[in-house]
């Protein structure tokens, strides 16, 4: 490739600020979200009970004191309401947590409370799958799924843009998403091994960052502006 003499200033000037954000972006790196490269045994259930959120509501039935049975809100600070007890923040708890939270607190009044707990609106279960997929959006989660199949049912991943070493799943934990767990697809799939492929959670959102490739070729300069290629010379 021949410069011209006009444009060789504008090249270098370009070349410059590839390199600048070659390193900026290795300096930021951990920057663009919050994750956690430790393991949690949380993230490898297969079968994970579903947690209470704002809106969800149930039955309390009371076996030995039916003048306490009532339907419970998940109000959308976290707390239900329950008869003579005040405010209990249960958004996170699975129904069993629940359950056992209940029995704890009515023991204060009740010889012995039997309680059973029914669930009666829970929002339907999903997971959010964004960045470098086919097709972001949240999707319905009908059964126990891992990552690289929520990612296959969002479309795949972006072709020439997706970073498979760096992929983000966020759990949720009441009405919050707790720090995220970072999971190396290609690393996965180049050892052949699963065994590190995490099931998804309902309420759990997946994150694609971009790769280094193609954040830079968005500014490489192309033939015809501001250089001067010579004939049949590869770019």
């Amino acid at each position: 490739m021949r410069l011209g003499k006009t444009t060789r200033p504008a090249y270098f000037i370009t070349t410059l600020c590839i390199c600048t954000f070659v390193y900026a972006g290795a300096q930021t790196k951990t920057e663009d979200v919050s994750v956690s490269q430790t393991s949690s045994p949380a993230f490898h259930q297969r079968y994970p009970r579903y947690t209470l959120r704002s809106g969800d509501s149930f039955d309390a039935s009371f076996q030995f004191s039916p003048e306490f049975n009532q339907t419970l809100k998940v109000q959308p600070d976290g707390f239900i309401t329950p008869k003579e007890i005040g405010d209990i923040h249960v958004a996170g708890l699975t129904l069993p947590e629940v359950q056992d939270l209940l029995v704890k607190k009515y023991s204060a009044i009740l010889k012995q409370p039997v309680i059973s707990i029914t669930p009666v609106n829970l929002e339907q279960s999903y997971f959010i799958a964004t960045g470098e997929v086919a097709k972001p959006g949240k999707y319905d989660l009908r059964g126990p799924i891992t990552v690289t199949e929520a990612l296959a049912i969002a479309g795949g991943l972006t072709q020439d843009r997706a970073k498979l070493s760096d992929v983000v799943l966020f759990r949720r934990v009441g009405d919050t998403l707790a720090p995220g767990q970072v999971i190396n697809i290609k690393e996965m799939l180049k050892h052949k091994n699963l065994a590190e492929d995490i099931y998804v959670k309902p309420g759990d959102l997946l994150y694609v960052p971009q790769n280094a490739w193609s954040k830079i070729r968005q500014i490489l300069p192309t033939p015809g502006v501001g250089m001067e290629v010579m004939p049949g010379a590869p770019f």
